[in-house]
C-alpha cells in the first residue's frame, strides 16, 4: 500500500491549501450556536477550547506536532499554541482566498474533510476554527511556516486584518499555529469565566489518550500563576494507574495492548482491583464515547471468551461448571479502550455512541489474541481475574433469590414495601418525584406534608449499607436498599433501564448534621455505582433544608447559613426581641414548616447531582468510602478547613 509507505517529509509538504475543503458559510452559526457547541452555558464556552485544542491533536495523530501550550489570559481569554506544520496559508482554490482565511471563516472547511489532510482527527462536531471565530468578539492568529510568521485577525468571524507577513527568514525547523480568542458575552451569557479544573480534567485525559504528546495548562488569572504540564509516554497504562491510585489492585502492571488493522488503531489498558463493581471507559478519535459502541461490544465479548477459554484450559473451571458470565468477568475491573478510526460514525442521544461494524470485528480479533498469549505467559494473573470472575459468579447465584424480590410482576408492588412508601397518585414520571427521607419522625412530617399527586415519599432507618465494599448479594439483602430499588423501578447495575424509572426527581432530603452527610453520601455512592444512568439523565437531587428560623413580631424568615443569620440580624430593630430556631433535624420541622421550605416547588431549593467529572466522582468515592485509610486521612487534613456548621 503506497501511502502507507509514503515519508512523514513528503506528508509534510503535501500538507497545503489545495487540501483545505469548502463545504458551507458561517450565516447560521451566531444564530443558532446551540446548533454547533451543544450549549451557551459553561460547557458550550469550555468546547471552544476544544475545538481548538483538537487541531493541534490531529497534527499530532499525524505526526507533526509532540507540544500544546494552553494559556487562560488575566482578561479570560484563551491562548492556544501547538508546534505542528501550521495551517496552510496559500490560496485555496474554491474561494480565491488564502487557506487560513478559509480555515476560520467557512464552516466545514479543514484538513479533516476530504481525506487529504488528516488520516485520523479528533473532535466530536469537526466545525473547529470557524465556529470559534463566529462567536468570539476577537480572534488571532499567528502560523510559523515555511521560515516565515504569518499573521491575521478576525471580529465576530469577519477578517478584520488581512493575512500578512510579520517576521522573516526563520528557521525551517520552527513551525507551528497561534490561536487567540475572545469569546463572545452576548452569546455566552451565563459566564465567559473559564474554569481550570474543567481545563485541567480534559487536557490531562488528552495526555493520557496521545502518549508522548505534552499539554501545558497555564492559567494567568491568579496573582501568582499557575502551571501544570501533562505528558505520558506510557498512555493508557498511566490512565489506569490514575483511576486506581485509591484502590488495592491485585496485580501490579496493567495489562497493555496496542495493535492496528485495516486503518484501526487499537489501544487497551485494564487492571484488577478488589471493588465489586467495573470501570470501563471508551474513547474513539480522543472522544469519550459515554454511550460505548461497537468497540465497547468487541472488548468486552473478547474478554469474556478468553477468560473462560483460558479458565477452561487450565481447569480454574471444571467441565460442569457453567462459564463466568460477562458481569463475573468484569468486576473489580479498570479499564480504558481507545481505538483511531479514519471514518467515525457516531449514533445514540448524544452522539457518544460508536457505530462502525468494523470497530468491534477489529477490537474483539486485536484483544483477544493477545490477551489469550498474555494470560498463558502470565499464569498467576491469569487466576487473579479467573478466581476474581469465580467469586462474582458465586455472589451472582446468591443473589438471584433476593433479585426476584425487587422485581415487578405488574405495576409497583407496595406488598414489598411493608408500610414504608406513601407513594403518588400521579401515574405520569415527568412530573413524579420521590423523596426519600431520613427517619421515621421525618418521614411522618413529609407525607402529611406533600402533594400527594406528585410527591412520593420513602423513609429509610438510619445508615445503608457502604456499596463501595460489599458484593451484590449483600446489597440485595439490605432491606431499605432492596426498597429503593423497587420504588424506582428501573433495575440496577448491568440491567438498569432508565426509560423505567417511575420518578423523574428523586430527592434526597437528611438532616444538616454530619449523620445526615454520611447517609447523604452513602446514597450517592450508591446512586453513582448501580444506578448511574439515573445521575446523567439530571434525576437525582439533594434537598437543602434551613438551618435557621427567625420570627420577630410577625415577622418570620427561614435562614440557610450562620453567615446570613448574623446579616438579618444586624438588619432587625431592636425589638422585640428575635426568636431563633436552629434547626438540627428534619423532624423538628412540623408538616407545613417542611413544606414550605424543602418541598413546595416555589420555594424549595435543590441541588441536581451531575457526573460530569465521572472520573474525579469515582476516584472520590473509591477513596472516602473504600479500604485505603491514608488517602482518606490525607483528604480530610487538606479539606476540613472548609467545613461549616459541623454538628458533633
Amino acid at each position: 500500500m503506497a501511502d502507507e509507505k509514503e515519508t512523514k517529509k513528503e506528508r509534510a509538504a503535501e500538507y497545503d491549501a489545495s487540501q483545505i475543503q469548502v463545504l458551507e458559510g458561517l450565516e447560521a452559526v451566531r444564530k443558532r450556536p446551540g446548533m454547533y457547541i451543544g450549549s451557551t452555558s459553561s460547557q458550550g464556552l469550555h468546547h471552544l477550547v476544544w475545538e481548538i485544542i483538537d487541531n493541534g491533536i490531529d497534527e499530532a495523530l499525524a505526526g507533526f506536532a509532540n507540544e500544546i501550550h494552553v494559556t487562560v489570559e488575566k482578561d479570560n481569554s484563551i491562548t492556544v499554541m501547538d508546534n505542528g506544520r501550521g495551517i496552510p496559508v496559500g490560496l485555496q482554490e474554491k474561494t480565491g482566498r488564502p487557506a487560513l482565511e478559509t480555515v476560520f471563516t467557512i464552516l466545514h472547511a479543514g484538513g479533516k474533510f476530504g481525506g487529504g489532510g488528516y488520516k485520523v482527527s479528533g473532535g466530536l462536531h469537526g466545525v473547529g476554527a470557524s465556529v470559534v471565530n463566529a462567536l468570539s468578539t476577537e480572534l488571532d492568529v499567528k502560523v510559523v511556516r515555511d521560515g516565515k510568521r504569518y499573521y491575521m485577525d478576525f471580529a465576530y468571524g469577519h477578517v478584520h486584518t488581512e493575512m500578512k507577513v510579520i517576521d522573516e527568514g526563520l528557521a525551517e525547523n520552527i513551525h507551528g499555529t497561534t490561536v487567540h480568542f475572545v469569546p463572545d458575552p452576548d452569546i455566552f451569557r451565563e459566564t465567559t469565566t473559564f474554569d481550570i479544573n474543567t481545563l485541567t480534567t480534559r487536557i490531562r485525559e488528552l495526555a493520557f489518550l496521545n502518549k508522548g504528546l505534552q499539554i501545558t495548562i497555564r492559567d494567568e488569572r491568579p496573582e501568582e500563576p499557575t502551571e501544570q504540564d501533562f505528558l505520558y509516554e506510557g498512555g493508557l497504562r498511566h490512565y489506569v494507574e490514575y483511576l486506581n491510585k485509591n484502590k488495592t489492585t491485585l496485580f501490579p502492571e496493567p495489562v497493555y495492548v496496542e495493535g492496528k488493522e485495516k486503518g484501526i488503531t487499537v489501544e487497551v489498558a485494564m487492571q484488577y482491583t478488589d471493588d465489586f463493581h467495573s470501570n470501563l471507559l471508551t474513547f474513539t478519535n480522543n472522544i469519550h464515547t459515554y454511550e460505548g459502541g461497537t468497540h465497547e461490544e468487541g472488548f468486552k465479548r473478547a474478554l469474556t471468551r478468553v477468560v473462560n477459554d483460558y479458565a477452561h484450559k487450565k481447569g480454574l473451571l471444571k467441565e460442569n461448571e457453567d462459564n463466568l458470565t460477562g458481569e463475573d468477568v468484569r468486576e473489580g475491573m479498570t479499564a480504558v479502550l481507545s481505538i483511531k478510526h479514519p471514518d467515525p460514525q457516531f449514533e445514540g442521544q448524544t452522539k457518544t455512541k460508536l457505530g462502525n461494524s468494523d470497530a468491534r470485528t477489529v477490537t474483539d480479533h486485536l484483544f483477544s489474541e493477545y490477551l489469550m498469549d498474555y494470560l498463558m505467559e502470565n499464569p498467576t494473573v491469569g487466576k487473579i481475574i479467573v478466581d476474581k470472575g469465580s467469586l462474582a459468579s458465586k455472589a451472582r447465584v446468591a443473589a438471584k433469590r433476593a433479585r426476584e424480590v425487587t422485581r415487578k410482576k405488574s405495576g409497583l408492588e407496595i406488598s414489598n414495601l411493608p408500610g414504608k412508601l406513601a407513594n403518588n397518585s400521579s401515574k405520569d414520571p415527568a412530573i413524579s418525584e420521590l423523596f426519600i427521607v431520613e427517619g421515621d419522625s421525618a418521614g411522618g412530617s413529609a407525607k402529611q406534608g406533600r402533594s400527594r399527586l406528585t410527591q412520593a415519599i420513602l423513609p429509610i432507618r438510619g445508615k445503608i449499607l457502604n456499596v463501595e465494599k460489599a458484593s451484590m448479594d449483600r446489597i440485595l439483602a439490605n432491606e431499605e436498599i432492596r426498597s429503593l430499588f423497587t420504588a424506582m423501578g428501573t433495575g440496577f447495575g448491568d440491567e438498569f433501564d432508565v426509560s423505567k424509572a417511575n420518578y423523574h426527581k428523586l430527592i434526597i432530603m437528611t438532616d444538616a448534621d454530619v449523620d445526615g452527610a454520611h447517609i447523604r453520601t452513602l446514597l450517592l455512592t450508591l446512586f453513582y455505582r448501580y444506578m448511574r444512568p439515573l445521575v446523567e439523565a439530571g434525576y437525582v437531587y439533594i434537598a437543602q433544608p434551613p438551618l435557621y428560623r427567625i420570627r420577630q413580631g410577625k415577622m418570620q424568615r427561614y435562614i440557610d447559613s450562620d453567615e446570613e443569620l448574623q446579616e438579618v440580624l444586624g438588619q432587625l430593630p431592636p425589638s422585640p426581641k428575635p426568636a431563633i430556631q436552629r434547626y438540627k433535624g428534619l423532624g423538628e420541622m412540623d408538616a407545613e414548616q417542611l413544606w414550605e421550605t424543602t418541598m413546595d416547588p416555589e420555594n424549595r431549593r435543590l441541588l441536581r447531582v451531575d457526573s460530569e467529572d465521572a472520573i474525579q466522582a469515582d476516584q472520590v468515592l473509591s477513596m472516602l468510602m473504600g479500604d485505603k485509610v491514608e488517602p482518606r486521612r490525607k483528604f480530610i487534613e487538606e479539606n476540613a478547613k472548609f467545613v461549616q456548621n459541623l454538628d458533633i
